[in-house]
This record gives structure tokens, C-alpha cells and sequence, in this order.
């Protein structure tokens, strides 16, 4: 594997943090690769932990480690991994996602960051971002390791891509969809090599998108947040990578994520809103939802002066205490 040594991040390096590159196995045997953030002049043990991914089809360069760099400065261990088929990370073919290997991609970083000799494995937790919100809820139901879960502008990957946004996809159209599938598959086979999709995100705005396509143009696509290995900057998934979320329900067993708390935040006038509002209510006790006022979806990526840092970290300082 090789990995870009230079920082190559969408957002500035920190000088109150240390940042090594680094790589781990997932159970499937893919290696993914990672950005380990550590505060500077931290102790040499005992100190609690987090794993970050998303947004889905994004990169660690991008949103997450932002994230972790920022929740290093504030006295955590983080990593920030790419997911399985993505970035730097392993898996073929490329560009491809699955709701249970992405899942495990968390599992794997909580394997690495419990190995860390500065790391106290009973204080390791997770926050995924965008559809990696799903893939950290799904995750965690399962990984009784994980002590506490955040997510940002969550996503349902499963939801979305089965019943289409705000479940609006007819019996008839998913039937449609799964047809086409199916029969991409055999193309696929022909040519030996997965066919990517044309539904990426268009190289201009033609003024006629959705607002919240034009949010996403605005990060990915513009120097904001713009990536060359991330998928949403500079390229598209597989036709067929949908195949594995069509009849996979990702928050089925959320309500076991108990006792172990989830913070779930959102933007009051996110796209998405629904995905966090409706997990909270599957949720059992402890629980939080923080809905932002005026805010939108793609403000949680990446506006340090939107998200809320103050209260995510509280929520870790409590939980992984």
C-alpha cells in the first residue's frame, strides 16, 4: 500500500497535534488505510479514543479528519480511516460500498486504537458523519466496545437507497431499479470490471438542482472540499454498489445500542433531518438529539464555527470518562 506522506488535507494542519499516517485490517482482510491524530505532550496512557469516518463518499482528508484533528486538540486519541474500496484504503474493485464490511471498518478502527499503548480500551468511541452515521449506529449495536456514539447530518444508506428520499420510491420503481441491477450485473461480468455510474455529482450547477445538490456541488466540487480521491469530488460509485443496501436494514437493532449513549446532531433545515429524527425515536434511553437552527446538511462537514465541538466533547468527556 502506499500512502501519501505529504498533508494533503482540505483544512489546515494543527500545531497542537501529532499526525502519523497508519494502517489496520479489517476482518474481511482488507487494509484500510488512516490518520492518527494524537495531542501533543498527552499522557502516555490511559487516554480515551475515537474512531471517525463519512461522509459516504468522502475521504479521511476531507470531513472526518477534520474532525479528529479538531477532537484531538481537545485531548483525544483519533482516528480517521477511509473506508473499505475508497482513498488510500484496499478492497476491489473500487468505488463500491457495503452497509456490513463499512460497518466493520469501525470495528477494525476500535482494533487499532485499543492497541495503541496510550489508549485506555474502555474509553473508545465513535462518531460517523453523513451515511457513515448509519455505518457507526449499525456498528455499535453490535461492538459493545464502542461506549459512545455521535453522528452529524446522519444518513440511513439502506433507507435512502431502498425506498428513495422520504421513502418515496413506489413498489414498482424499486422493482425497476433491482431489474437494472441485475441485469448491469451481467455487463459487468462480460467485461470483467464493474461499469461506474453516471450519477455522480455534475461537473457545473445548471441553476435547476435541488438546494441540497447544489450544497454538496458547493463542498465537494469547489476548492471548500474538493478531493481527487474522494468519490463525490472527482468521480462516481458503481452501478451496481446499491445492490448491497437495497435489503439491508442498517438501524434495525439500534434500540441495543443501549445503555451505551448516542448524540445525534443534525441542521434544522438539513435534506436529512429525518434519518436523525427518526433514529432518535427507534432509540432507546440515553439518548440526545441537537437540531441546529438554520443550518444545513453540508454545515456539519466542515464550518468549524457551526459545529458543535463544545458539545461533543462534553458528551465524550461524561461517557468515555
Amino acid at each position: 500500500m502506499h500512502l501519501t506522506q505529504e498533508w494533503d488535507k482540505t483544512f489546515p494542519k494543527s500545531d497542537k497535534v501529532e499526525h502519523r499516517k497508519a494502517t489496520f485490517t479489517n476482518r474481511y482482510g482488507i487494509q484500510l488505510a488512516a490518520d492518527l491524530y494524537v495531542p501533543k505532550n498527552a499522557a502516555t496512557s490511559g487516554l480515551p479514543a475515537i474512531a471517525i469516518s463519512g461522509p459516504f463518499g468522502a475521504v479521511k482528508e476531507q470531513a472526518s479528519g477534520l474532525y479528529a484533528q479538531t477532537m484531538a486538540e481537545r485531548g483525544y486519541v483519533t482516528v480517521a480511516f477511509d473506508p473499505s474500496y475508497t482513498g488510500e484504503s484496499g478492497g476491489e474493485p473500487r468505488h463500491i460500498s457495503s452497509g456490513e464490511i463499512n460497518s466493520e471498518d469501525f470495528s477494525a478502527a476500535v482494533d487499532f486504537l485499543g492497541l495503541q499503548p496510550n489508549v485506555d480500551r474502555n474509553k473508545i468511541g465513535a462518531i460517523g458523519i453523513c451515511g457513515f452515521g448509519g455505518m457507526v449506529l449499525n456498528a455499535a449495536a453490535v461492538d459493545k466496545r464502542i461506549k459512545a456514539v455521535v453522528t452529524t447530518s446522519m444518513y440511513d444508506m439502506s433507507r435512502v437507497m431502498s425506498k428513495g428520499y422520504f421513502d418515496s420510491m413506489t413498489p414498482e420503481q424499486r422493482n425497476d431499479a433491482l431489474t437494472a441491477m441485475s441485469q448491469q450485473r451481467w455487463d459487468d461480468a462480460e467485461a470483467g470490471a464493474p461499469a461506474l455510474s453516471n450519477q455522480g455529482l455534475p461537473s457545473a450547477l445548471s441553476g435547476e438542482e435541488p438546494q441540497f445538490v447544489a450544497d454538496y456541488f458547493d463542498y465537494y466540487k469547489t476548492p471548500r472540499g474538493f478531493h481527487p480521491r474522494s468519490i463525490n469530488s472527482n468521480g462516481s460509485w458503481t452501478i451496481t454498489s446499491a445492490f448491497a443496501l437495497m435489503n439491508m436494514p442498517l438501524m434495525r437493532y439500534v434500540d441495543e445500542i443501549s445503555p451505551r449513549p448516542i448524540l445525534l446532531i443534525a441542521g434544522e433545515n438539513a435534506h436529512s433531518r429525518y434519518f436523525t429524527d427518526d433514529v432518535f425515536d427507534a432509540a432507546e434511553e440515553p439518548k440526545q438529539k441537537l437540531i441546529l437552527p438554520g443550518m444545513v446538511h453540508v454545515d456539519l462537514y466542515d464550518q468549524l464555527d457551526k459545529i458543535p465541538f463544545e458539545r461533543i466533547d462534553a458528551f465524550f468527556g461524561e461517557n468515555l470518562a
